[in-house]
C-alpha cells in the first residue's frame, strides 16, 4: 500500500477516491448482474440447439440407415456463406448468427437414390445448427471473459479500494485530530507560562 499523507489535501482527495469508488460500485455490479443473466440464456439455447441437432440427427440416421446407402451426401453440398451481424451486450461486441447460405453441386438424378434431396434438406439444417451453435459459443467465450474482468473489478473495490480508503480517511483525521489536539494543548501551555512570567514580572 502506498504511503499516505497526513495532510488536509490528502484526506480531501481520499473523501474523493471514497465518493468515486462508492458511485462506480453499484454500476460494475448492475454489469455483473447482466453478464451472469445473459450468460445463462446463451448456456439455456445452446443447450436447446443441441437438443434439436441431437434430435434431427437420430431421425435422419433412422431413415438413411433403412436404404443402406452411402451416397457420399458431404460432397453434395458445401458451405458458401455464413453470416453474422454485431450485438451488444453490456458494451461488449459479440457476434450474432444471421444465417447461411449452400452450394448444391449438381448430381444424376437417375443414379441417386429417391431420398438425396430430402437427406441434403437435412444435412443443410444439421450444418445450420452446427453454425449457429459455434457462434454461441463464441458469444459465450466473450461474455464469460468480460464476467471474469468486471467480477475482479468488482472485488477489488469492495474488497481492497473501499475498505482502503476508509482506513486512510480514519488514519488521517485521527492525526488530524491529535495534531489540534496537541496544538491547543501546546497553546495552553505557552498561555500559561506567559502567564507566570507575566505574573512574577507584576510582583
Amino acid at each position: 500500500m502506498a504511503q499516505v499523507k497526513l495532510t488536509k489535501n490528502e484526506l480531501k482527495q481520499q473523501k474523493d477516491a471514497l465518493k468515486r469508488f462508492q458511485r462506480y460500485l453499484p454500476t460494475l455490479q448492475l454489469k455483473k448482474q447482466q453478464l451472469q443473466m445473459v450468460i445463462r440464456q446463451v448456456e439455456a439455447e445452446m443447450r436447446a440447439k443441441d437438443g434439436e441437432r441431437e434430435r434431427l440427427h437420430r431421425e435422419t440416421m433412422s431413415w438413411v440407415e433403412v436404404f443402406g446407402e452411402d451416397v457420399g451426401l458431404e460432397k453434395l453440398l458445401e458451405i458458401r456463406s455464413l453470416t453474422t451481424s454485431s450485438g451488444n451486450i453490456a458494451g461488449i461486441d459479440i457476434p450474432v448468427f444471421e444465417g447461411i447460405e449452400f452450394t448444391e453441386h449438381p448430381y444424376d438424378l437417375y443414379l441417386m437414390p429417391l431420398w438425396v434431396d430430402r437427406g441434403i434438406d437435412a444435412l443443410k439444417r444439421l450444418l445450420a445448427l452446427d453454425a449457429e451453435v459455434r457462434v454461441l459459443k463464441r458469444q459465450h467465450e466473450l461474455l464469460s471473459e468480460e464476467l471474469r474482468i468486471t467480477t475482479q473489478r468488482v472485488n477489488l473495490f469492495e474488497k481492497v479500494k473501499i475498505p482502503e480508503t476508509k482506513d486512510n480517511i480514519r488514519m488521517i483525521r485521527i492525526y488530524l485530530g491529535d495534531q489540534q489536539t496537541a496544538a491547543v494543548v501546546r497553546g495552553k501551555i505557552a498561555k500559561a507560562g506567559i502567564d507566570a512570567k507575566t505574573h512574577a514580572g507584576a510582583l
